[in-house]
């Protein structure tokens, strides 16, 4: 639970921590004082004063420690000072400069020497495996995309990626639309279909769509859409065939959806590496190139993966990639 604070709250967690840090200088300051015989400054005031000017390393001294146990308590004091107000200057000055400074410089428009590349509506998974095989290919692409927190990241990345609305007439056009070759829409189904109407008016551009629901396949059909996908329906075949066949094992079975990259489920076996971990921390600590797109929890399959989510022994993921980097991801399952 407090993990789960830290990650949420970190700024309230780092307050409290302060708070509770001061109490105990104080208490400990008045206590020191008292054995020292300087009841003088026993007393709240002073002790707030003495522990605010020892934390900014101050020390007027004035009020000073003779004491070893006291004067050790100041390098204490002093060494946690530095530590506090190093990390009050990252989160409350620095960070926030950061932020401004990355907002306003968020990428809004394609290199104009950019041709023949692919514009990708919209940043999931799904992508990021796509990324991967455009970059191996060394193919041209750009994403385009609205949130703010995922174009930082891409930007951190070196990702090539604008800041806008996917179905913005304007945001195609920065990103490159008339001299691009194919547009992939890969938002919410809606999204999808404006995405499709705006970019439909570019008679060159070969437009593929990215379903979740198949039953709006049609609709994206009749927007625009030269070719719709649906992984959702690739996958839950996958699924479907494995489970009517009880001889197949759940580990070796594969099924191809693009060419050379390959959809498989591994269950996680007690002894893997990966349990306790999060998503967050297998993908950054790149233990495996493949993709995990999907976990079953509670019996059932989801694609509605967050960062934080966890891997334990029960997990069973679903993971995307080429046949070497599921044989890398299966040997960590064990």
């Amino acid at each position: 639970m407090f993990r789960k604070i830290m990650r949420k709250r970190p700024n309230t967690v780092y307050k409290l921590a302060a708070l509770l840090l001061l109490t105990i200088y104080i208490l400990l300051f008045k206590y020191l004082m008292i054995l020292e015989n300087q009841p003088e400054n026993a007393n709240a005031v002073t002790a707030i004063y003495w522990a605010t000017t020892t934390i900014a390393t101050v020390g007027y001294g004035d009020v000073v420690f003779t004491s070893l146990p006291g004067r050790i308590f100041s390098i204490v004091v002093q060494v946690m000072g530095i530590i506090l107000i190093s990390g009050f200057l990252a989160t409350y000055v620095i960070a926030p400069w950061m932020d401004r400074v990355i907002k306003f410089r968020l990428p809004r428009k394609a290199p104009s020497s950019m041709k023949e590349h692919i514009i990708i509506g919209g940043y999931n998974q799904l992508v990021e495996t796509l990324i991967d095989e455009l970059a191996e290919q060394e193919i041209t692409f750009i994403i385009v995309e609205d949130e703010e927190e995922i174009i930082k990241e891409l930007v951190y990345r070196d990702i090539p990626c604008i800041f806008g609305a996917p179905s913005d007439r304007q945001t195609l056009t920065n990103a490159g639309i008339e001299k691009a070759r194919i547009l992939i829409a890969n938002k919410s189904d809606e999204k999808n279909a404006n995405i499709v109407l705006t970019a439909r008016e570019f008679k060159h551009l070969n437009i593929i769509a990215i379903v979740e629901d198949k039953s709006n396949s049609k609709y994206l059909k009749y927007a625009g859409a030269d070719t719709v996908v649906s992984p959702k329906s690739i996958f839950g075949q996958f699924i479907g065939r494995k489970a009517m066949d009880r001889l197949v094992s759940r580990v070796t079975g594969t099924t191809e959806i693009f060419k050379g990259m390959h959809v498989t489920e591994f269950p996680i076996y007690l002894k893997s590496p990966l349990i306790g971990k999060t998503l967050k921390e297998v993908s950054s600590q790149r233990l495996t190139d493949a993709k995990i797109v999907g976990i079953w929890k509670s019996g059932a399959l989801s694609f509605n993966l967050k960062e934080d989510d966890i891997i334990r022994g029960n997990s069973v993921l679903l993971a995307v990639g080429t046949p070497e980097e599921l044989s890398k991801l299966k040997k960590l399952t064990h």
